[in-house]
Parts: C-alpha cells; sequence; structure tokens
C-alpha cells in the first residue's frame, strides 16, 4: 500500500511533457483577446514594461501587504547600477480581525503605517518638501488595466475584507493616504487600533508629518520578486513564488499580450498558474488525498494547481495521506489515529523537519510523538517517505511550470537558446533543500533548449516595488522626453489637409502658363496622350535610368502578350559626378554589351529612354534636363536635350543598333506597364530612392501646350514640392541638417521628407539627439552613429517587421557597432515608425490633391481610378504602403484608389511608349 501511494504521488517524465504542453496552450489562450475568458492560467497584464537599468535614482517608497503584516520600505537609489541602494524598513503587524473586517479599515491601517514609518525616517524638512512615490505589493489576483490602476477579482489566503472586490485598490489605498495628509482618518470603530498604532493622540499628528506619497505603481509579491532580483546587476526576466500559494511572472513580448493595448516591446505577465488545472486537465495527477484536501479547502475545483504546490496544503496531503494508509493498515497499527482527522495538524513546518533532518528516524519519531502518535521505526521511515514524495512531486510541478514559460519565451523570441536569469521566494524554495535542485534538473529535462540561473529574492518583494516605482517614473520621464524629441514629426489631420491644399495650389499654378516658372510642382507635359490598344507588335528596346543601377531591356510584343529580358548594370559614383560625356558613354557601351549578349546588334531597334530626372519636355523625344537629383551632378548636362547626348554617345561609339523615338521618366513608364494590365490606371507613382507622380490631365487644363482636345500624362516632378518655402513648416531641426549636408541643399524639399535615400539619415540625426539627451545607450557616446548615411533606408524597413524579434534589431545595431539594450530596440523602432509613418502620410496628401483633382475635372461624384506604383520604398517597407492607402481614403473619401504593383519596374512601360510611337510614326 505504501508503494503504490508513492507510485501516485510520482508523475512520469512523459506527463510531465504533456503537462507542459497543455500549460503553454492555456497561456496563448489566456494572452489571447477572444479566448482569455476560457483560460485557466490567467496571464494577466502588470504594465510593467522595463527591469531596472541602474541609472534609476532617488527615494522610493514601498509597502507590501503580508499574511499578517505590514512592510513598510524606503529604498535610495542613486544612479550607479544599482548595486548599493540604501534601505530602511519597518514591520507592523495587522491588527487581529482586520483581515476579516471592512476594507476601508484595511487600508486606513496601511495608511497609518505609512505615516508612522515617514514620521520616523524623514526629517521633518524631507517630510514637507518631498513627493514620494510609493509602489504597492497587493498579493491577491487583481486585474490590472494600468500601472497604478487594478480592481481586485477575488480575496485568498485568509483575506475577505468587505467593500473591496471590483474596486481599484490603488484608489482605495491613494484615498486613504489622501486622508491621512488632510489629518483625517479611520472609523469610530477603528480609534483604538489606530490610536495605538501613532503612539500619540490623534490631534497631535498633523499633516504636515506626511509628505506627499502618491501610490504609482502596484504588483503582486510574484512581480515584486523579479523587480527585487533584476537589481542585482543583472537583468531578471522571470520570478517564481512557491509559497503557501504558488505563481510565476515573465517578460512576455507585448505584442502577444492582446488583453493589452500596449504593442511594443515587453511586458512583465503574471501568470496566476495556480488555477491550471481546474478544467479538469490535471484529474489524472490527482491523488485520493489531493481530492479530499480540496473539498476540504475555502474554495472547492479552484486553484487545483496551487493546491498541488503550494505550502498552505502540502501539510494537508500528508496528513490525508497517513490517514489512508492507516485505514489500509500500512501505518500506525493498533494507534489511535483521531488526532489525525483534525485540519492542520500536520503543518508544512512538519513536513519541512520531517525530511530535513540529520537525525533522520529519530527526528521523525519524536514529531509524530508530539502530535499524540506512537509510531514503530517502519512508520517512521514510511512517514518520511510519503513527505519526501509529496515536497518532491511540489518541486517537479513548479519545474513543469517553469519549463513551460521558458520553452514559450524561447519560441516567441525566435532564439534557438535561451539563458534567463529566474528569481525565487517562498517558504517551500526556502524551506526544501531539494528544491532548487529538482527545479533546475527537471526543467532542463523538459525544457533542454533554456539554461535558467535561479536567483533567491532578498529583503522580499517590497525592495523590488520600490524598483518598479522607480522604473516606472525612469520610464515615465523618458516617455516625456522621447515625445518632445518626436513631436515635430507627428502630423495631425489639419497638418495633412493643408498639405493636401497647398499641394493642389502648386499643381495649378504649375499648370498655368504664365505662373509656371515659379511654381514648386513643374507639371511638365510628357506628350503622352494615348496608353497601349492591343495593335502593338514587335521588339522594342528600353532603358531605365533613375538611380545608381540602370536597366537595359528588350521587351517583345506579340499577339500573345508581353516577354521581356534585360540586365542591370551600375554608374560608378566617380561617373555620376563626372562629365556628361562619360555618363552617355558608359550608357551606350551597357546598351551595346546587352545587345551583343541578346544578338540584337544587326537590327535598329526602336527605344524608350525612361529617364527619371526632372525634364522640360518639348516633343515625345526632346527634353531638356531641368536639375540633376539622386546624387547625380555629371556636368555638361543641365539645359540640354539628353535625347541627343544619347545620341551624340551613340554615334562617338559608332552604334547604330538603336533609335530613340520617345523619352519618359520612371512614374510615366510606371502608369504605362500598370495601364497595359488595367485600363483604369491613369497615375503613376514612384516611392523609392526618390519620389513622383504623373497622371492623366484633360488638355485644356495644360497651359503650357496647345490644344483643347483629349488628355496628356502630367510628370508633376512633386519631389520639388517646397522648394518655395511652402512646407517650411513641416521642417524639423532633423530635416534641415539632413537638406544642409545634400549636393541639392533647398531643393527637392518634399523628395527629402519622404523617399528611401533620405529617411535613414533623418532616423540618424533624431538617434544622435537621443544619445545628446541620455535616451539612448544610456547616454553613451557612439562614435559610428557620427557617420553619414551609415543607418541605411533598409534597416528602417527589417526594424519595422512586425512581431519581428528584437534580438533581430540588435543584430542590426550591432552590425553599426552600436550597444543596444532591450529598450533601446524598442525606442529605435519607434523613432524609424515615427519617420516611415510621416513620409507616408506627406505621400498620401500629395496624391490626395492629385485623386481628387481628377474627380472635379471629370465632374464625378466618385471616382474609381487606379494608380501603378514602384520604387522599393513601397514595395519593401512593411507598413508604408498600409500607411499610405489608410490615409488616402481618409483625405480623399470619395475616391475609390486601388494600387497596382509594376512588377517589371518602368522599362515595360517605356517600351510600351516607343511602342504606341512606332504604331503611329507607320
Amino acid at each position: 500500500q505504501t508503494q503504490r501511494a508513492l507510485r501516485s504521488l510520482s508523475i512520469p517524465l512523459e506527463r510531465l511533457h504533456i503537462m507542459k504542453g497543455h500549460m503553454m496552450e492555456d497561456m496563448c489562450k489566456g494572452l489571447s483577446r477572444q479566448t482569455h475568458a476560457q483560460a485557466k492560467v490567467r496571464m494577466l497584464p502588470t504594465y510593467i514594461c522595463s527591469t531596472p537599468n541602474g541609472t534609476e535614482k532617488g527615494n522610493f517608497l514601498a509597502v507590501e501587504l503580508c499574511q499578517n503584516q505590514v512592510r513598510t520600505m524606503l529604498v535610495t537609489l542613486y544612479g550607479d547600477g544599482n548595486m548599493s541602494p540604501h534601505m530602511m524598513y519597518k514591520i507592523f503587524d495587522l491588527p487581529e480581525g482586520i483581515t476579516q473586517g471592512e476594507g476601508e479599515a484595511l487600508f486606513d491601517f496601511i495608511a497609518q503605517c505609512v505615516s508612522r514609518f515617514l514620521a520616523e525616517t524623514l526629517s521633518s524638512e524631507s517630510r514637507e518638501t518631498t513627493n514620494l512615490p510609493l509602489g504597492f505589493v497587493f498579493p491577491f489576483t487583481c486585474r490590472q488595466t494600468q500601472l497604478d490602476k487594478a480592481e481586485l477579482l477575488s480575496w485568498s489566503k485568509g483575506f475577505s475584507c468587505s467593500g473591496v472586490v471590483g474596486k481599484d485598490v490603488v484608489q482605495l489605498l491613494q484615498s486613504a493616504i489622501n486622508k491621512q495628509e488632510m489629518g483625517t482618518s479611520g472609523t469610530d470603530s477603528d480609534s483604538n487600533w489606530l490610536s495605538s498604532l501613532r503612539g500619540r493622540k490623534s490631534s497631535q499628528f498633523t499633516p504636515s508629518q506626511l509628505c506627499h506619497v502618491e501610490v504609482v505603481a502596484l504588483m503582486n509579491d510574484t512581480v515584486g520578486t523579479m523587480m527585487t532580483c533584476s537589481m542585482e546587476g543583472r537583468p531578471c526576466e522571470v520570478a517564481v513564488v512557491a509559497d503557501k500559494g504558488s505563481n510565476c511572472c515573465f517578460m512576455a513580448e507585448t505584442y502577444l499580450v492582446e488583453t493589452a493595448e500596449e504593442t511594443s516591446g515587453r511586458m512583465c505577465v503574471n501568470t496566476e498558474w495556480g488555477c491550471f488545472g481546474d478544467d479538469g486537465i490535471l484529474n489524472d495527477i490527482f491523488t485520493p488525498y489531493d481530492v479530499r484536501v480540496d473539498e476540504e479547502s475555502s474554495n472547492p475545483g479552484e486553484k487545483r494547481f496551487e493546491k498541488l504546490v503550494g505550502s498552505l496544503y502540502l501539510g494537508e496531503i500528508v496528513r490525508h495521506a497517513l490517514i489512508a494508509l492507516t485505514a489500509e493498515k500500512a501505518l500506525f497499527t493498533g494507534n489511535d489515529i483521531a488526532v489525525l482527522k483534525e485540519k492542520g495538524v500536520f503543518t508544512m513546518q512538519h513536513v519541512l523537519d520531517i525530511i530535513n533532518n540529520e537525525d533522520g528516524i529519530t527526528e521523525v519519531k519524536r514529531i509524530l510523538e508530539s502530535l499524540g502518535l506512537q509510531p514503530s521505526e517502519r512508520d517512521c521511515g514510511r512517514v518520511q517517505q510519503i513527505c519526501q514524495a509529496v515536497m518532491g512531486r511540489a518541486a517537479t510541478l513548479h519545474a513543469t511550470g517553469l519549463a513551460a514559460i521558458l520553452s514559450y519565451m524561447c519560441q516567441t523570441r525566435d532564439l534557438e537558446s535561451l539563458m534567463v536569469n529566474v528569481g525565487m521566494e517562498g517558504e517551500l524554495y526556502r524551506g526544501y533543500p531539494r528544491f532548487e535542485e529538482i527545479l533546475l534538473s527537471v526543467s532542463r529535462l523538459l525544457a533542454p533548449e533554456c539554461m535558467a540561473t535561479l536567483m533567491p529574492s532578498r529583503d522580499g518583494s517590497g525592495r523590488g516595488a520600490a524598483m518598479v516605482t522607480a522604473v516606472a517614473l525612469r520610464l515615465a520621464a523618458q516617455r516625456r522626453a522621447v515625445d518632445e524629441v518626436l513631436a515635430p514629426l507627428r502630423l495631425t489631420r489639419a497638418d495633412l489637409e493643408k498639405v493636401q491644399a497647398l499641394m493642389r495650389e502648386e499643381m495649378d499654378r504649375g499648370l498655368c502658363k504664365e505662373t509656371n516658372p515659379t511654381a514648386s510642382v513643374r507639371m511638365l507635359p510628357t506628350y503622352v496622350s494615348h496608353t497601349p490598344d492591343g495593335t502593338e507588335r514587335g521588339d522594342f528596346l528600353a532603358l531605365d535610368l533613375g538611380g545608381t543601377n540602370f536597366r537595359v531591356l528588350v521587351v517583345r510584343v506579340t499577339e500573345e502578350g508581353i516577354s521581356m529580358a534585360s540586365e542591370i548594370y551600375v554608374i560608378p559614383v566617380s561617373i555620376m559626378q563626372g562629365t556628361g560625356e562619360a555618363l552617355f558613354d558608359h550608357i551606350i557601351d551597357c546598351i551595346i554589351d546587352f545587345q551583343m549578349k541578346q544578338n540584337l546588334v544587326t537590327q535598329m531597334l526602336p527605344l524608350g529612354f525612361t529617364f527619371s530626372f526632372p525634364c522640360q519636355q518639348v516633343g515625345l523625344d526632346k527634353a531638356l534636363l531641368l536639375t540633376w537629383t539622386k546624387g547625380f551632378s555629371a556636368s555638361g548636362c543641365v539645359g540640354k536635350d539628353v535625347v541627343q547626348l544619347l545620341r551624340d554617345a551613340a554615334q562617338r561609339k559608332q552604334h547604330l543598333g538603336m533609335q530613340v523615338v520617345a523619352l519618359v521618366n520612371d512614374t510615366v513608364g510606371t502608369m504605362m506597364a500598370c495601364g497595359y494590365d488595367d485600363p483604369k490606371c491613369e497615375i503613376g507613382l514612384i516611392v523609392g530612392t526618390g519620389t513622383n507622380a504623373c497622371y492623366m490631365e484633360e488638355m485644356r487644363n495644360v497651359g503650357t501646350v496647345e490644344g483643347d482636345q483629349g488628355r496628356m500624362c502630367i510628370n508633376m516632378e512633386w519631389g520639388a514640392f517646397g522648394d518655395n518655402g511652402c512646407l517650411d513648416h513641416l521642417f524639423t531641426h532633423f530635416d534641415k541638417v539632413v537638406d544642409e549636408t545634400t549636393i541639392n541643399p533647398g531643393k527637392q524639399r518634399f523628395e527629402k521628407l519622404i523617399s528611401g535615400m533620405y529617411l535613414g539619415e533623418i532616423v540618424r540625426q533624431i538617434l544622435m539627439v537621443m544619445v545628446e539627451k541620455q535616451l539612448l545607450f544610456q547616454g553613451r557616446p557612439c562614435p559610428k552613429l557620427q557617420t553619414k548615411n551609415i543607418f541605411k533606408t533598409k534597416f528602417l524597413s527589417t526594424i519595422e517587421l512586425n512581431g519581428l524579434a528584437l534580438r533581430q534589431i540588435r543584430a542590426i545595431l550591432n552590425e553599426l557597432e552600436l550597444d543596444a539594450s532591450f529598450e533601446d530596440s524598442v525606442l529605435m523602432r519607434e523613432v524609424c515608425q515615427a519617420v516611415s509613418l510621416r513620409a507616408a502620410q506627406l505621400c498620401a496628401a500629395g496624391l490626395a490633391a492629385v485623386v481628387e483633382k481628377m474627380r472635379e475635372n471629370r465632374g464625378l461624384d466618385q471616382l474609381d481610378i487606379t494608380v501603378g506604383v514602384d520604387g522599393t520604398l513601397y514595395k519593401l517597407h512593411p507598413c508604408f504602403s498600409d500607411n499610405l492607402k489608410k490615409t488616402l481614403k481618409d483625405l480623399a473619401p470619395n475616391c475609390n484608389v486601388t494600387f497596382l504593383l509594376s512588377e517589371d519596374g518602368s522599362g515595360k512601360g517605356a517600351a510600351l511608349v516607343a511602342a504606341v510611337a512606332d504604331r503611329a510614326a507607320n
């Protein structure tokens, strides 16, 4: 019978693996907004989003409500890595009966404890001038909606004060403290114990003796333990309390905590794992002894996991096992065991004494005899075995829960292995010598990918409460400073409406012959009046020049559709910024190379030239370069016909295998390429290295070209929007610095707010200011950050990937030789988001002006239109396109805009313009 009892208390490893899996499933349910209500592992958000980083400084008060005490503590931090905090304590015993009395009396008593403690520890000067933040350790299950707002869900551990369940306990304590500060507190019935606590007449206890105390954070004892252990110079991200009750908390990825509003960084989650198994999933490991303990508890069927592992219940499990074995005549034969039938007679301390004592059987015999039993030596041995089995099972189940937490952290952080510090507290952990050994060995068996280091909590969880408070104030101060830095980049709807209106004004000025020369948006006619009609046939060359790379293509248009072959060539910086002759000679060399590879040298092919720079077009195959952009500055080109420059280079190279018939910019090419697939595509948009837009305008509105019939594609060249100063109110300090360091200061100002060439630099400027303000890298200097263009725009895309493990962000930052903490990574992401969101919003405001003008031109209540779009920023950035569409819908609600990606780039569009031109010529 004894062996059977011992076997029932031993759980096979396979079953522990299953239990771990079930707990992880329940954790996921608890974090999900849809399934949270059904989850037994509650996974309550604590709104604690950071652990101490060592820079915390100041005086912080902590109050911890314990089983039969109130612990008060004043912690002074010096910003020295928290290695030498100064602490003062005072412990007050709870008056008899207060834990079952009125809630108001309990909170008044706690406030009186704070009052008395401060009266004894602070000088009168300090009390009059100091505002003290307070962290409150409240070891009961609460629904927390903010760090300083928590509604009590249920009492436990013998507490049952009236008028508290469903109330905000932070507000109850703050009200009690405020009464103290006013010099009024307590009801008449409370006056005796309040007066004895004061040790003086209430009239002598003036408000000035209590400085203003503000409750800024509430947590339970588990969270307090984690934060206490975070003061050891190493971050602690998990805590386990193995005490009368049992619980665990850990730092989870915030985006997974759907029950909280926060989305970035990490948040401490209070698992409340004591309720695991309340759905019956642990029934098969419940022994008859556990069933009896549960039935005799104050909450049958609830907190079933806790009843297997909590020290409040372990003595009772042993007691019921002994009763059952006695009934089976395996123990205490011939003994009167009436004493064992008394609930609570066999305590946790008895269990610890029996398994821990070096005297072995002699000590067991003494303990059992002190209870009125007359054990034999065999009885003593068997009782000791039962106690060891119950305690071993409790440690093993704690290890299973910890393994579930560690594996979940490892998986959700996308790590191959996890090394983490685990704060430990509680009677079971401290009292049972084998607890740590079992916890580590079993958790390692169940989660071999995780390595936990246990850190014993010192000074209870009160010190952790002070740390939570200190961290909360540090984060609040940092948040204010960060918001101040980023505020100029955050645009209101009114800001965007103003940009939309200004863009419309500049468009009208650009279209008008008289005002065109001074308009910042040039509204250049392209002489492209038609899109493909499907009758085009033949082979066409396309040259796509718009950045540091350019493409040469051959596009074959047949009845079956379009097929293409292309090659990408690089333009060295020395050629981009050399002479015009060298640039166009290089381009012709690349075209010759391509035609030779494609066996096209003997043919004279029509060529469409995509030239993505501002031009004044005076014919389909004649365009004067207005200015270089995107880092180009080749001499002898501005004011010249770029088609002629290309023809001259072909003549110098004696190349006769091509005939330039049309010049378009990349934006027009994109519109034409998408127009082949969607007849509604009448707008082209580029958001890549640079940015631009084109659209089909009514000829009657194009004052710079003769004729009123039909439509013509207008190349807006909107990158220069604002060059006349109309956007100066939007330019931040960061934008001005970036503009001043470009090769064309004061020009292409709209483009410098939006396009990929500049966003990384804007981010770098912001980061430098944040380092200077000690908001990043704890103020440590970052020489690498001083290097221009070190922060590539592609990093924005990577950093903003939704749910990207922050270790990958840290990898990017390490590549830049930036030693970033987790919090630094979160802040970096926020900076990138602010810059890219503004870019998308400004792009949407410009596009809103275009679609609204087209709608008005055509006299429509609702416009259905397609935008052909290209560019790496639009295509590769994870949020840009969504932010653009959302803002556009808001600013132009009467326009139904569809975006069509130009998968083949603008080369295909240039070839199609050439094909249409060739068809017309023939």
